[in-house]
């Protein structure tokens, strides 16, 4: 598995990490999907995301059983603050909320999930107050254009912004024209999610004799494994697959090994061009 510094944190982070957007949350397929968080973890992939929107808590409920026992300074676990919440007061009991759910002391990073009706200063000064009281070691924004994003910077008094987290697959790269070099400029990590498309698996380029699936063949790996290089190729960008199968989860860890080389990146930039930088998708 593959590391790198996320953002302005100073903090080792694997490249492919966990998310937990509609995982399973009960009877015999959650416990499933505990397990494949479990392997995943022993593979790596201890970059962890979850949100309070999932599943109304339960996911985090989850994922803070997935994790009992396990080294905490091994983890970066990351939740999100829902917009409806994001007032000053709001942001701190909903990050409290989020903690007693997990089982935890602090998060590493947390977010507010997307572009909120309260003042973007409010939100991000309550952020900054997580950090100071020990609640989460770093914050940042998810589903921010790049305007947003570099505005957010902007109310931050010591504490840096660390990550935008973005939709992010091979259908849709708007990002790398505008926030992924703003985020570069300045130091901000940028965590992809969904990364194999909502219903969209390239399935025609991950036949044996696609671009994809020739790209695989070559270095052993499934098509995942190839698609995940891909989108965290740059030393700015990280990625959060979900996987609620172990199958799965090997296979994604694969992802964070594999090193494409020019022409294979040539050859998936052209098969899948960039797009236009259009609003974002958000949930």
């Amino acid at each position: 598995m593959r590391y790198a510094t996320f953002g302005p944190t100073g903090t080792r982070v694997s490249v492919v990490g966990q998310g937990s957007w509609d995982i399973p949350e009960r009877g015999a397929r959650a416990k499933e999907a505990q397990l494949a968080l479990r392997r995943g973890i022993e593979l790596g992939m201890t970059h962890l995301d979850t949100a309070e929107m999932y599943g109304s808590g339960a996911v985090e409920t989850l994922l803070g059983k997935a994790i009992a026992g396990l080294p905490r300074e091994r983890l970066f676990i990351t939740s999100k603050v829902l917009p409806s919440n994001a007032g000053y007061a709001g942001t701190i009991a909903a990050c409290e909320r989020s903690l007693k759910r997990l089982g935890l002391d602090y998060l590493d990073l947390y977010l507010l999930h997307w572009p909120s009706e309260y003042p973007l200063a409010e939100t991000m000064r309550a952020l900054e107050t997580l950090v100071e009281q020990g609640k989460t070691r770093h914050i940042g924004v998810s589903n921010f254009e790049c305007e947003d994003m570099l505005e957010a910077r902007t109310y931050l008094r010591g504490v840096p912004l660390a990550c935008n987290q973005v939709l992010y697959h091979l259908n849709e790269r708007g990002i790398e024209r505008r926030i992924l070099p703003a985020a570069r400029e300045h130091g901000i990590a940028v965590v992809g999610y969904t990364p194999f498309g909502r219903g969209a698996f390239p399935r025609a380029a991950a036949a044996p004799e696609g671009v994809l699936g020739t790209i695989a063949s070559k270095h052993g790996v499934g098509v995942r494994a190839i698609i995940l290089a891909f989108l965290t190729r740059d030393p700015a960008l990280f990625t959060i697959p979900k996987a609620s199968r172990v199958e799965h989860v090997e296979e994604n860890a694969r992802g964070g090994s594999v090193q494409l080389d020019e022409s294979d990146i040539a050859a998936i930039d052209a098969a899948f061009p960039v797009g236009d930088d259009g609003p974002l998708a958000t949930l």
